[in-house]
């Protein structure tokens, strides 16, 4: 899909140097699979045998794209057509790693690009903020697909900004489909998130479908993947020598953070292959962390590696935050950033932190 906006492909020198104006139009085109689900699909999923739920809501999803990719039937107008079955919202319930997101994108996939929109809760509430609600309402209804991934409950006004954006679209004959943001080994809240959406979306409930997919985390890993920091002299070594790479100091990208709409966050990180951060240190006020979060899955969207050096991720959000009510983002964003700064150390040759 092209954007209306001309996207840079050339990575600019620092972060802090991009101001990106963005039109509504490259909004909601990029409401696709990021780089890192665009080879996802329904037969790339491997179901586990031993949780016989993947291999029942992976045939369920099927169906799903299916009944959405058909056309309208034929002849159904005025009164009658307001007689069409609803259209189907499904809702995926289960912990951290079991592949909801490949299965969210695998629909995605499965109906079309053109006609289905795919993005995070998060993006969404920010796509009403930039556009307007009304605005955001009229565009996605030409969808017959809107997929939310990792859908919170954090917030009381975005979940019920985003219940009547739901209900606003169901109404409009547009099919819908959500996963949970869940941590692992979080019992109760991993368990019980359908109950939890449900109760929230109020009078969706009764429109959506739970589909329950247990099992482990097929990757295996921690809920933080704690990577040394890099010393500052080989983070800026490796940035100088790649053209797509960028160099910030952690302070001044958070500053400049302030200015830029998490909108366009995406549109922030244009042409840019590698990020490199000096002087990371722990963020303490909450706003400022929840722009960083927003950045991270940017970052991980796109499968950007990043360099760290100073304190690197571990430490990098208070004990309070990570006990609060928003800490599901903050860990999300922890071992995102972890991740990536592990390739960002392949990158660089493994140096061990000074």
């Amino acid at each position: 899909m092209t954007s209306a906006t001309t996207r840079s492909t050339t990575a600019p020198s620092s972060l802090t140097s991009v101001r990106p104006a963005v039109s509504p139009q490259r909004l909601l085109d990029d409401l696709v699979p990021p780089r890192h689900f665009a080879q996802a699909r329904f037969a790339t999923y491997r179901a586990d045998p031993e949780y016989p739920s993947q291999a029942a809501t992976l045939a369920r999803l099927e169906e799903v794209a299916r009944e959405v990719a058909a056309p309208a039937p034929a002849g159904l107008k005025g009164l009658f057509a307001r007689r069409r079955p609803a259209p189907p919202a499904v809702y995926m319930d289960g912990g951290f790693g079991v592949g909801k997101t490949h299965l969210l994108t695998s629909l995605v996939h499965a109906v079309g690009t053109d006609v289905a929109a795919y993005g995070t809760f998060v993006e969404y509430t920010n796509l009403v903020g930039a556009l307007g609600f009304l605005p955001t309402v009229e565009a996605l209804a030409t969808k017959k697909l809107v997929c939310i991934d990792e859908f919170e409950l954090d917030d009381a006004g975005d979940t019920t900004l985003m219940s009547r954006l739901l209900r606003e679209l169901t109404d409009r004959g547009v099919a819908l489909a959500a996963t949970s943001n869940t941590l692992p080994g979080a019992l109760g809240e991993g368990r019980f998130a359908a109950d939890d959406f449900l109760r929230e979306i109020q009078a969706l409930a009764e429109r959506f479908e739970v589909l329950r997919v247990d099992g482990e985390d097929y990757r295996h890993r921690s809920v933080v993947t704690a990577s040394e920091p890099l010393p500052a002299a080989t983070v800026e070594s490796v940035t100088a020598a790649r053209a797509d790479a960028t160099l910030d100091d952690f302070d001044a990208l958070l500053e400049h953070l302030a200015t830029v709409h998490p909108s366009r966050y995406g549109a922030l990180l244009d042409g840019v292959g590698l990020v490199g951060l000096t002087g990371v240190h722990p963020v303490t006020r909450q706003e400022v962390a929840l722009r960083l979060v927003v950045l991270v899955d940017r970052l991980y969207d796109r499968d950007v590696p990043v360099l760290l050096a100073g304190a690197g991720e571990a430490g990098l959000f208070t004990e309070e935050m990570l006990g609060g009510g928003y800490r599901k983002k903050y860990f999300r964003a922890l071992s995102r950033l972890g991740a990536l700064a592990e390739e960002g150390r392949t990158l660089a040759g493994g140096t061990p932190a000074g």
